[in-house]
């Protein structure tokens, strides 16, 4: 029998093209499989070939665990009964029974064949893949094979992919047949069927069409920055130059536009605009919203917004049709746009500055000409005041040293009363949390670190987010907000 397991393993190996261990291990789970149908328990069994020989062993195997945690006898064993057998056997060991080996030529089971052939199906199938990604092409071109719930099965070589119907450009209509390009959007090795998981509505696939295109990109003379699609109606590319003398745009429009052309015509229609990609956000942003002219854009670093002042002509051009263009812009920088006329501009910008002079009008005790002065240098919290290096507010020319000096005294001397007064705050109300039947401080640290300061912050979570919070157990989780939760009822 050892004979016919190496001719079979040669045989399988040189026909199907794959390892001889991928064989040797669907044959060893073939057999076990066998085994294990000559028990009307449902055991565990584990067959070992000799890779040499061909010669094989069956074994019973447990699981080896804490004593007391015996669920199932079948498969399991308590550590301190297993080690009555072997001394040395450790927790989540197996521990084995020799068995009686089945002879070989009763796998006839059609139960064990299918175990084989699936294993040589899975291993063929996981070696082309990794043929085709170590190419590293990652645009797919095939053929629609069939179209399964909406989704097309698209084949390409020897490889299977799958194009979901919501990765499709909207009211695209393919068909069986259809020669299709896509874009490699990711790899389910869990999926029983096609794997290659495709998308025609991906940013990245914009971009490799643009490479295919236009040979300076792959030469790495010209760069595609970032990209941004409405599928099937607007895409926005940002390109950079690696050589001053090309012109990163003109390059990917073509000669009489033939290269974007070609890539509308892939994308069913999309219009692409083409930009210049730029280091600075604000210019980023001013192509970006091209061709609609910016009038002036104001920076919210804290926030990670702008926003964008535009006239009256201008306005529904850089919106765009259903906010497209903005949006898309934004997509593309990554900053949050906020696009106003000149004047709604003008007036959010007065009310800003308003209440910034408001704030230091009532805290620093200052008339309004000197809070005006520190709005127009560029204050707009008492922590800039406080802390800004003392050489910039010198260079202020409206201000003495004098008046800077004391202006930043009584900066510090506000922030650190409030720190005082929010501590005490604190303090007060965890007094509160603290009190409650079954708390400790430990958890109150751990509770206050988190916001939650009060009996009635504590009423409104879960016993599942006050156990994720503390890592105490449910029971007890559970207790401490129902005490909390008291006068609710009362």
């Amino acid at each position: 029998m050892s004979r016919e397991i190496l001719l079979l393993v040669d045989a399988l190996a040189h026909e199907k093209a794959v390892e001889k261990e991928i064989i040797f291990m669907a044959l060893e789970l073939a057999l076990a499989s066998a085994t294990k149908k000559r028990f009307q328990e449902d055991i565990e069994t584990r067959v070992s070939i000799n890779k040499q020989t061909g010669d094989y062993e069956s074994f019973r195997r447990w699981l080896v665990v804490e004593d007391g945690t015996v669920e199932n006898p079948v498969r399991q064993i308590s550590l301190s009964d297993a080690q009555q057998i072997h001394e040395g056997i450790q927790l989540n060991d197996y521990l084995e029974e020799p068995l009686e080996a089945i002879e070989f030529g009763r796998i006839g089971a059609q139960a064990a064949k299918q175990v084989i052939f699936q294993k040589i199906r899975e291993a063929e199938r996981e070696q082309t893949l990794n043929q085709f990604l170590e190419r590293g092409d990652y645009l797919v071109n095939g053929t629609i094979k069939r179209i399964e719930r909406g989704n097309a099965i698209i084949e390409s070589g020897k490889i299977e992919a799958e194009l979901p119907r919501e990765q499709m450009i909207p009211k695209e209509n393919l068909r069986v047949g259809d020669r299709v390009r896509a874009y490699l959007h990711r790899i389910d090795r869990a999926s029983r069927g096609p794997q290659l998981k495709l998308s025609r509505i991906s940013p990245e696939f914009l971009m490799k069409l643009f490479e295919l295109e236009v040979p300076e990109i792959e030469e790495r003379m010209i760069e595609i920055k970032v990209a941004a699609r409405d599928p099937g109606s607007r895409a926005k590319i940002a390109v950079k130059s690696n050589d001053a003398r090309i012109d990163p745009i003109g390059t990917c429009v073509g000669m009489r536009g033939s290269r974007v052309q070609a890539v509308i015509s892939e994308l069913a229609g999309e219009r692409i605009d083409i930009i210049l990609w730029s280091e600075d956000p604000a210019t980023f942003i001013i192509n970006a919203l091209a061709p609609a002219e910016i009038s002036s854009i104001m920076v919210d670093e804290e926030k990670h917004s702008m926003d964008i002042a535009v006239d009256d002509e201008n306005l529904a051009q850089a919106i765009g049709r259903g906010g497209q263009n903005v949006r898309l812009a934004s997509e593309l920088t990554g900053w949050e746009l906020n696009i106003m006329t000149i004047d709604e501009s003008k007036a959010k910008h007065e009310k800003e500055t308003s209440q910034i002079s408001q704030l230091f009008m009532e805290k620093l005790d200052v008339d309004q000409e000197i809070a005006e002065i520190l709005v127009q240098e560029g204050f707009a919290t008492l922590e800039e005041v406080a802390y800004i290096p003392i050489n910039e507010m010198l260079e202020i020319e409206s201000l003495d040293e004098e008046t800077v000096h004391e202006i930043r005294n009584r900066a510090r001397n506000v922030l650190l009363t409030d720190a005082i007064v929010k501590e005490e705050k604190v303090e007060h109300l965890t007094e509160d949390l603290l009190a409650l039947e079954g708390m400790d401080n430990d958890i109150l640290r751990q509770l206050t670190s988190q916001g939650i300061n009060t009996q009635a912050d504590l009423a409104d979570l879960a016993a599942d987010d006050l156990v994720e919070m503390t890592g105490i157990e449910i029971e007890r989780a559970s207790q401490l907000i129902m005490k909390a939760r008291e006068p609710w009822f009362s």
